[in-house]
């Protein structure tokens, strides 16, 4: 079942990925970098190799102020942003709720735990959940990645490859489409990869102005046998913009399925409603889908995760 024989992940599978793909110990009691750990300083060296342009391009959505996005649904929490002019001089005020579904952001570890805390649920490698406080995190934290973020990333344009705007809510993409793609464009997967996978986040919101947000959301997107591509070729990080599909055809115990392994099993890192349309047309326009990508997260101490603008660089 699952990426070898091409069917979708049964829910008794979807358990088993949790033990099958864990990392807890991998690199040792005191790591806090997760899978990040699979980008060297070959993998640094090689991304930097392909540059031969200077060519960049944002993967960032704006800010998600209501002026932005002025769907409640979507956008429960409205980012605040005030300007302050004065008679010589201009100045911000910016406070955003970055987790959700419409800013662009990385989680990090100790955004989701294995289950509720009060039943024994625990944090990224084996931790306790108690020491995620209201003043900060003590451990699993994204200010642990303040050297950022610098590998090679790679686009896995699923719209494109089928021949759609974006991808339809009952075709989700599964682990085998993704090793389809990089077939398909020749790309060799490599260890400390960013998998960045579109599914058209512009095109369907806007065929879709009045679709019914839910949470979690009945968007398209991902299956959760992307996990085992991800776990197999030693991927550093996740991308999507439109995150995990509906449940259908199963019902995964499981409120966001994927994030609910890789992030607290596998340790990965999710840059979550990151938009990659301008970045698909600068890899259509050049033949490759392989660059430089930089993620440079805000060093908030005890942060679960933080707003980004991701770079991709040709």
């Amino acid at each position: 079942m699952g990426m070898k024989d091409k069917t979708p992940t049964t829910v008794e599978e979807y358990q088993a990925y949790k033990a099958n793909y864990s990392n807890w110990g991998r690199w040792g009691a005191d790591d806090q970098l997760g899978t990040l750990n699979h980008i060297s300083q070959e993998s640094v060296k090689y991304a930097s190799s392909l540059v031969t342009e200077g060519y960049t391009v944002s993967c960032s959505n704006p800010v998600a102020t209501s002026k932005v996005v002025d769907n409640e649904q979507r956008n429960p929490r409205p980012a605040d942003h005030q300007v302050m002019v004065g008679p010589a001089s201009s100045g911000d005020y910016i406070g955003v709720a970055f987790h959700g579904y419409v800013n662009t952001h990385i989680d990090a570890l100790c955004h989701i735990f294995t289950g509720d805390s009060s039943q024994g649920g625990r944090i990224y490698n084996d931790r306790d959940p108690s020491l995620i406080r209201e003043d900060g995190a003590l451990t699993n934290s994204v200010d642990h990645w303040r050297d950022g973020i610098v590998t090679r990333g790679v686009l896995y344009d699923i719209p494109r490859m089928r021949g759609q705007e974006y991808v339809a809510p009952d075709e989700p993409i599964e682990g085998w489409h993704l090793a389809e793609w990089a077939e398909s464009v020749g790309i060799d997967p490599r260890p400390g990869d960013a998998v960045l996978v579109r599914s058209g986040y512009e095109a369907f919101w806007e065929a879709n102005a009045n679709f019914e947000f839910v949470h979690p959301p009945a968007t398209p997107g991902n299956a959760p046998s992307v996990i085992e591509y991800l776990f197999d070729n030693d991927a550093s990080l996740l991308g999507w913009d439109l995150q995990e599909a509906g449940h259908k055809p199963y019902d995964y115990p499981a409120r966001i399925p994927i994030h609910e392994v890789v992030i607290p099993h596998m340790g990965m890192p999710l840059l979550d409603n990151a938009n990659f349309d301008r970045l698909a047309e600068a890899c259509a326009e050049r033949g490759r889908y392989e660059f430089l990508l930089i993620i440079s997260p805000l060093v908030i101490t005890g942060g679960t995760g933080s707003p980004v603008n991701p770079i991709a660089t040709f």
